[in-house]
């Protein structure tokens, strides 16, 4: 299994609406066919510590099966799309990817 983690901090501008409009976007990823599990959330309010980095904004936590499901995710029409309609909004965004096999 693969576990595609990604961290997203967007632009401080976005209103209410937009980041209504992001969270959908986020949930529509997990309708693509390759996607064996996802979940969408905020940083939690966990007290800080040396080790923890909660600046971000939305975190995706995407599951394939495989690397060639992964691999297949990342050009499918519906990521292509999600990136296409919110990439503007990114200030950054960091991906971390473990094989659980």
């Amino acid at each position: 299994m693969v576990r595609h983690n990604v961290y997203f901090w967007l632009d401080e501008s976005l209103t209410a609406e937009d980041k209504s409009a992001f969270e959908g976007g986020l949930s529509a990823l997990a309708d693509i066919d390759v996607v064996q599990s996802a979940s969408h959330g905020t940083p939690a309010g966990t007290p800080e510590r040396p080790v923890t980095q909660n600046t971000f904004d939305y975190a995706l936590c995407l599951e394939f099966a495989s690397v060639a499901d992964h691999d297949a995710y990342q050009v499918h029409p519906g990521h292509s799309e999600f990136v296409e309609n919110f990439s503007k909004w990114f200030q950054e965004v960091r991906v971390y990817d473990t094989d659980f096999s």
